[in-house]
């Protein structure tokens, strides 16, 4: 623990945010004569669909506490683009019921303090891939658990409380089959370990790229007992701003985090459940959205490989994945000399040293400029 300076006040030891150290390759970047193109963080710039604002701006006249469960609307829309999208299935077999469901401020912060949420502890260990967004590991740390990273092909280590999934991965849009998912439910299962399935990027599989649901029941077998899935809709359906997320899985667990969240005030804005709601229902804009991304991956790709960069993985998501064969903040720096800033591997673990994480999530015209710039 850290202490401020102030008697009795301890915050918890953290590493520095990883974005923070990136401040001298942007400043380059900057500088560049055409203005930098920012492919360091995942954010969206296009626009939120038209019928999802009109449904914020519908509800801007809430002057009461809205429900930390959500409105049965919002679960119920949630529940059909599971089942409509992803397989997820609706039957009580199968375990999946709109009171199984529960929208979050975001997906960044329930990842953040689910391990706090659930009870864990200095005894306890949470799980995550070895190259993996940095807030699994700060979850564990702030609940005071043993964080692990964990390599595909290894076994979840004794102790193991909670794993996370998370495929497609971020950083490297690697996909996991249906397979690979359910043997690692199997093995938590065995463990007495709750799954937690990060499934952000699940709407955005790229072409010819086939996802899985932790809950689909090809991958859970008939019950979702000890799952959890995370979904945003910050990357399908450009909501970042709006922070709305949801978790949704097994009923026992899910009525748990409802009632610490009850307590906690960890309530999403009645007119953030109205925008989500009408997300939920249309299919339309996450199609569009999918496109424009495979699109700018088409673009992208080619020129990194062309400046003799290797792209690995990145058949999914928002990301590509990209090396050089050398130490990744030397990658960065070559990049930014040419006005292009993207995010050093290391970010993402030790196994990240050599690569450098490129998003897509630029203009089409910011794209075609960085394409350009590799060009030269």
């Amino acid at each position: 623990m850290t202490t401020t300076g102030r008697v009795g006040v301890h915050f918890p030891a953290l590493p520095d945010f990883p974005w923070d150290s990136l401040a001298g390759a942007a400043a380059v970047a900057r500088g560049h004569p055409d203005g930098v193109v920012d492919l360091s963080v995942g954010t969206p710039v296009d626009p939120v669909p038209a019928a999802v604002g009109e449904a914020l701006r519908a509800a801007w006249d809430s002057p009461g506490y809205p429900q930390t469960w959500g409105t049965p609307a919002l679960r119920e829309a949630a529940v059909d683009a599971l089942a409509r999208r992803h397989g997820a299935g609706r039957s009580s077999d199968e375990g999946l019921d709109p009171d199984a469901v529960l929208p979050t401020i975001g997906s960044k912060e329930l990842v953040a303090w689910l391990p706090t949420l659930l009870g864990l502890g200095r005894d306890d260990v949470v799980a995550f891939p070895d190259l993996a967004y940095p807030t699994y590991e700060v979850g564990a740390q702030l609940a005071g658990a043993t964080p692990a990273r964990v390599r595909d092909d290894e076994p979840l280590p004794a102790g193991t409380r909670l794993a996370w999934l998370n495929s497609p991965s971020n950083p490297t849009g690697r996909v996991l089959d249906a397979a690979a998912l359910a043997a690692r439910v199997a093995e938590a299962r065995e463990l007495g370990a709750v799954v937690a399935a990060d499934e952000c990027y699940l709407a955005l599989p790229g072409p010819g790229v086939l996802t899985t649901s932790v809950l689909d029941p090809v991958v859970h077998g008939g019950s979702v007992e000890g799952l959890l899935a995370v979904h945003s809709l910050s990357k399908t359906s450009n909501l970042a701003g709006y922070r709305a997320g949801l978790v949704a899985g097994d009923p026992v667990l899910v009525a748990g985090l409802l009632q610490v969240r009850k307590h906690a005030g960890m309530i999403v804005p009645r007119p953030v459940q109205e925008a989500m709601t009408v997300a939920l229902r249309d299919d339309v804009h996450v199609a569009e959205t999918r496109a424009r991304y495979d699109d700018r991956r088409r673009v992208l790709r080619p020129a990194l490989e062309a400046a003799g960069l290797r792209v690995e993985h990145s058949e999914a998501g928002l990301y590509l994945w990209a090396t050089a064969d050398e130490p990744c903040r030397t990658t960065v720096d070559r990049l930014a000399a040419r006005g292009i800033l993207v995010a050093p591997g290391e970010f993402y673990g030790p196994a990240g040293g050599a690569h450098v994480r490129v998003a897509l999530t630029a203009s089409d015209e910011r794209i075609a400029a960085a394409a350009e710039r590799l060009a030269e």
